[in-house]
């Protein structure tokens, strides 16, 4: 493959990676994510504090893991701990991320890793939860990363596994959920998206290389709010795509 040309999942990895903030800690979960991460400390966060799930706290991603539980989250880490000091990490406000996955997401970032029809009569049964849950409610922003399409950007979702601005303004705090916390950013294959701060509602801030915004629109199952002067993502540089194949996938195992 050139370096000028890319596929999808080498666009959301370098999208994902470019929201990565040095200094910052972000809790990172299997698959792109990682990948994301990995840029990210090599690129432009080398003090970015990857957390993992299974209790690497500051790993340096100098090998690709191939899961949240696996040697190379811990390599060169500040911490090992387990699941149980994680989760309680976020719960006091340290992580400052949280990157997440699903099958549906609805306008208000409430997210579907569970099933796909009724639940107790599902078409699809979903892996679950994971701590996707403990990401999006505890987290003070999260990101999620997905491909766009009707499917799964849905007016409602059929199971809430993970909260997002549930029912809009004031709805998580009502469920008990920390103030101030709730999704952030949703990095797609067509666009990179925001919420509104006074309706909660999601809104396109910026399209893919060569997507209109009619093709967002399009792909979209519910009324997606504009931001004012919509942008356009530059696409992958030279210097990422390199560095993605040759130092942080170099056997194509996710790209």
């Amino acid at each position: 493959m050139s370096e000028r040309t890319y596929n999808a999942s080498e666009l959301l990895i370098c999208t994902a990676s470019r929201l990565m903030e040095d200094g910052t800690t972000a809790f990172i979960g299997t698959g792109i994510p990682m990948l994301a991460a990995s840029l990210a400390q090599k690129l432009h966060a080398p003090n970015l504090v990857t957390i993992f799930e299974f209790g690497g706290t500051g790993a340096i991603l100098e090998t690709l893991p191939l899961a949240v539980g696996g040697g190379c989250t811990f390599n060169r880490a500040i911490a090992a701990s387990g699941i149980r000091d994680i989760v309680e990490t976020a719960q006091r406000g340290f992580v400052e991320y949280g990157f997440l996955g699903g099958a549906q997401i609805d306008a208000y970032g409430n997210l579907n890793t569970t099933v796909i029809g009724d639940h107790d009569h599902p078409k699809v049964r979903l892996p679950g939860s994971g701590g996707g849950n403990d990401v999006g409610s505890n987290c003070w922003r999260t990101i999620a990363i997905m491909p766009h399409d009707q499917r799964r950007f849905v007016p409602t979702i059929d199971f809430i596994t993970t909260p997002g601005y549930l029912s809009g303004p004031g709805a998580r705090e009502a469920a008990g959920l920390p103030r101030g916390t709730g999704p952030y950013r949703v990095v797609t294959t067509l666009a990179l998206l925001g919420y509104h701060p006074d309706s909660r509602r999601m809104q396109l801030l910026a399209t893919q290389p060569g997507v209109s915004v009619e093709q967002v629109l399009e792909n979209t199952g519910f009324e997606l709010l504009l931001a004012d002067g919509v942008e356009q993502n530059p696409p992958p540089s030279v210097e990422e795509l390199r560095t993605l194949r040759e130092q942080v996938d170099p056997d194509g195992l996710y790209i």
